[in-house]
């Protein structure tokens, strides 16, 4: 059996085929991903499904679907994202589909009565795999937008917040990412030089500039739009980031901006950190799974911030099907849906 799971985000889709044998077991994963800003290209979300899944589509035996597109401000509210993104997928495919939702996998009927139960719940598809590492841990999934922070425990996941907006108030969702955050809202200072300067409150440079400037990521994963609509080569990114305090490449030097990254880096892991310490003394659970495109640069550092015992999903996965776990666990989630007969 051979199943695609979707994982449709505001900025990112992502999708993981699955090959199960008779018995079950996973015989090979592959997985893609295309940038697909859902704001204002929400339009191209069929064929982009098509494009992903390419030859595979004759093979394909079940569908199943994640999202967090329905918070694209291209909606009046969630309910109304939902029913939208679900109704694309059900026109694209004449196979069996299902959703993720906060209660595990539901059909599209389900999905029109109660479509708030599938807002923002692709981390329900993840936390398993965590578990399945460790029964007892917290879990972080950073992308390229938002830091996931999910406790569990005996295996299953135990999150006090079921919406975005709880949440955030809990310590679970961190809205910074590796790629897409604007730096002025993680920094309003930096070192320059022997001293300090404030920084400007425009979207001169995301966090995609900082990690490359840095070596965390390399130009293929800078996949989101620049800010001033440029380049992704390393000197493009230098040049957005000496704009974040009003500056240029004649007015500072490569060592001034890579001193700038650094910090703003730092403050970005500390702030993943102050929220996984909420979680941490909260539930009071020690070992910390990490995945996500910035699972060693943010979410293990984090971890390793509070001394927490760390380990990383390429422990089961590839570092490639790290970065679209969400997409992996849907598929998963939706070939025992498919199995129970539901």
């Amino acid at each position: 059996m051979k199943i695609a799971g979707f994982d449709i985000g505001g900025a990112n889709t992502d999708l993981a085929v699955v090959d199960f044998d008779e018995k079950g077991n996973i015989t090979g994963i592959k997985t893609d991903f295309r940038y697909l800003p859902m704001w204002s290209r929400k339009d191209e979300l069929s064929l982009t499904l098509l494009e992903l899944l390419g030859d595979d589509i004759d093979d394909i035996d079940a569908v199943g679907v994640s999202m967090t597109a329905e918070l694209a401000d291209s909606y009046q509210n969630k309910s109304e994202g939902v029913r939208d993104i679900s109704r694309m997928v059900m026109d694209t495919f004449n196979l069996p589909v299902a959703f993720v939702s906060l209660q595990g996998m539901v059909n599209y009927e389900t999905v029109l009565k109660e479509p708030l139960e599938l807002a923002a719940a692709n981390w329900i598809a993840t936390a398993p795999l965590a578990a399945y590492m460790a029964p007892d841990c917290i879990f972080i999934d950073t992308g390229s937008t938002t830091t996931d922070i999910i406790p569990i425990k005996n295996g299953t996941e135990c999150a006090k917040g079921r919406t975005d907006l709880q949440r955030l108030a809990t310590g679970e969702l961190v809205y910074t990412g590796t790629l897409r955050t604007n730096v002025a809202t993680i920094v309003d200072k930096v070192p320059l030089k022997d001293g300090w300067v404030r920084t400007a409150s425009e979207l001169f440079a995301v966090t995609a500039d900082v990690h490359l400037v840095l070596g965390n990521i390399t130009r293929e994963d800078y996949t989101s739009e620049t800010p001033d609509g440029s380049g992704n080569s390393r000197e493009d990114s230098l040049l957005r980031l000496s704009r974040v305090v009003c500056g240029d490449m004649d007015l500072l030097s490569e060592d001034d901006v890579i001193q700038m990254a650094r910090y703003i880096h730092q403050k970005q892991v500390e702030q993943v950190a102050e929220a996984l310490e909420q979680v941490h003394q909260r539930e009071n659970l020690e070992m910390v799974i990490t995945t996500g495109l910035g699972m060693d640069v943010i979410g293990r550092k984090a971890a390793e911030l509070l001394g927490l015992p760390v380990r990383t999903m390429e422990d089961i996965l590839t570092t490639e099907d790290c970065v679209v776990a969400p997409a992996v666990g849907t598929a998963l989630l939706m070939h025992q849906f498919t199995e129970s007969g539901k």
